[in-house]
């Protein structure tokens, strides 16, 4: 016998697979049930609607985020190697990510991207708060005014999914967003952290296993 709450898993894990490839909006109801395998009925037994569904979706993203930033920072020695290892998870995470997403939760599911923006004006800026402190404290990095930097890395974030910047048929996001955290990293490196991040980022261009 099936557990209701493997159902409901199946069905979030199945719609966000649908979501991350094809965006948001393009995905129907319908589109699930087939993808799943199941009735309409089943859907609508453990969500309301299609709002619900997309919301819930996007809380698991969230949460598997944080877990794996929690990861990140636990197998980091230092703060530079934490930035690489975020690199490297950043650019493995949005080669499956349909830069229409973001967009979609904005016109079209004002819940769900409510919670983007908490998590990332808390706790996306927290983290770069945490890393830079440590960072100037090991002489990693420069002495910057943290607060501006922490404001500029979320948006940097946000920004690399416009498409009126950089639109899909000419960029692709993981790039975009590879591109602007190294930009980021390296204005903000001293000498010392620069050599080291180049030294994590050489040895992270083999395959790699650590999420």
């Amino acid at each position: 016998m099936i557990e209701e709450t493997d159902i409901k898993d199946k069905i979030l894990n199945g719609a966000e697979d649908l979501f991350m490839r094809y965006g948001v909006r393009s995905i129907s109801m319908d589109d699930i049930a087939r993808h799943l395998s199941v009735s309409k009925k089943t859907l609508y037994q453990h969500f309301a609607d299609k709002d619900e569904l997309v919301l819930e979706v996007t809380r698991h993203m969230l949460q598997m985020n944080y877990k794996e930033c929690e990861a990140i920072r636990s197998k980091a020695d230092n703060p530079v190697e934490e930035l690489a290892l975020i690199s490297l998870w950043m650019k493995k995470s949005m080669e499956e990510i349909n830069p229409t997403m973001l967009f979609d939760l904005q016109k079209f599911h004002v819940k769900a991207w409510n919670i983007w923006l908490e998590f990332k004006n808390k706790f996306i800026h927290e983290e770069v708060i945490r890393n830079l402190t440590a960072g100037i404290d090991a002489g990693y990095i420069r002495a910057v005014n943290k607060e501006i930097m922490g404001i500029l890395r979320v948006e940097f974030v946000q920004m690399a999914f416009n498409q009126d910047i950089f639109p899909r048929e000419k960029f692709h996001l993981a790039e975009v967003q590879s591109q602007i955290f190294d930009h980021f990293v390296f204005g903000l490196v001293t000498e010392k952290g620069r050599k080291l991040y180049l030294k994590y980022k050489e040895h992270n261009q083999q395959p790699s296993t650590i999420l």
